[in-house]
C-alpha cells in the first residue's frame, strides 16, 4: 500500500514491500454489509480506468487533480487563495492511482480492514472518517514537503487511517499474514496490533530517513499523518465499544 509521489513510475517503497509482511485476510467477520468500503473500491477503480482512457491527456489530468505541494505553496505565497483551485486536490488525489499494482495494493488493504471499521462506526460516520483521514494525510505531506513539485496520488493516506482505526478497535484480531523468512515465505496468524504496528513503524522510519529527498516514490509522511488521524478520529466517531 503506498501513496505515491510519482504517478506512472514505480514506487521506491515497492522494493521493501516485496520483503515485508503482507496481510492476506483477517479472522474478524463483519456484522454488516460494507457498502461504503465497496463503493470506495469501485470509485477508485472507475477513476483509474478513466485515467487509462486518457492517453496523452493523462499528464494534464494528473497535474490538475493530484496533490502538488509546490503548487499549493505557490498559491499561498502569491495570495492566490481561491479554495476552488487550492483545496480540491487534497480530496481528488485520494481517488487517483499510478498503476495497477498501486491500485490493487491499496484496495486490498481497504478490503481486509475497512469492513470492520465501517461496521464499528456505521456507514455515514465511516465515509466521514475515511475522508478526514485522507485529508489529514494530504495536509501532513504538504506541511512536511511544501516545495515538492511531484504530483502525489493514492488512497493509502486514507487507508492508513483505516489501519489506525482497526488497530485501536481490534488489536487482538488475528490477521493471516505472509511473512518472509529468509528466502522462504510462511503463513502466520498474527495479532492486528503486530501487523499494523510494524507497518506503521516502517512508514515512520522511512519518512525520517527520506525527509528532504526530492525523488519519486512513496509519500511516507502521508501514511504517518493518515494513521495518526485514524487513531484520533476513530475514538471520536465510534458508536460503541468493540471487544475482541
Amino acid at each position: 500500500m503506498a501513496r505515491r509521489h510519482a504517478p506512472l513510475a514505480p514506487a521506491r517503497g515497492d522494493r521493501y514491500s516485496r520483503r515485508a509482511m503482507f496481510p492476506l485476510r483477517d479472522q474478524n467477520p463483519s456484522g454488516t454489509f460494507p457498502a461504503i468500503t465497496i463503493t470506495v473500491i469501485l470509485a477508485c477503480t472507475a477513476v483509474f480506468v478513466y485515467e487509462l482512457s486518457l492517453g496523452p491527456g493523462l499528464k494534464r489530468f494528473v497535474m490538475e487533480f493530484a496533490l502538488v505541494p509546490g503548487q499549493v505553496a505557490y498559491g499561498l505565497q502569491t495570495g492566490d487563495l481561491d479554495p476552488r483551485t487550492l483545496l480540491p486536490p487534497f480530496f481528488t488525489s485520494m481517488f487517483l492511482h499510478g498503476g495497477w499494482l498501486h491500485l490493487i495494493g491499496n484496495m486490498w488493504f481497504l478490503w481486509i480492514f475497512g469492513d470492520n471499521v465501517e461496521d464499528s462506526l456505521g456507514s455515514f460516520r465511516f465515509i466521514f472518517f475515511y475522508l478526514l483521514c485522507g485529508l489529514a494525510a494530504g495536509f501532513t505531506h504538504f506541511i512536511l514537503d511544501p516545495s515538492s513539485a511531484i504530483p502525489t496520488v493514492g488512497a493509502s493516506g486514507a487507508i492508513a487511517g483505516v489501519l489506525g482505526g482497526y488497530m485501536l478497535l481490534f488489536p487482538g484480531a488475528r490477521v493471516v499474514t505472509l511473512v518472509p523468512l529468509g528466502i522462504f515465505l510462511q503463513l502466520m496468524e498474527l495479532p492486528a496490533v503486530v501487523v499494523i504496528g510494524l507497518w506503521f513503524l516502517v512508514q515512520l522510519a522511512s519518512g525520517i530517513l527520506t525527509q528532504g529527498v526530492q525523488t519519486g516514490g512513496v509519500a511516507w509522511w502521508a501514511h504517518v499523518g493518515g494513521f495518526v488521524a485514524g487513531l484520533l478520529f476513530v475514538r471520536l466517531l465510534r458508536r460503541r465499544r468493540i471487544e475482541v
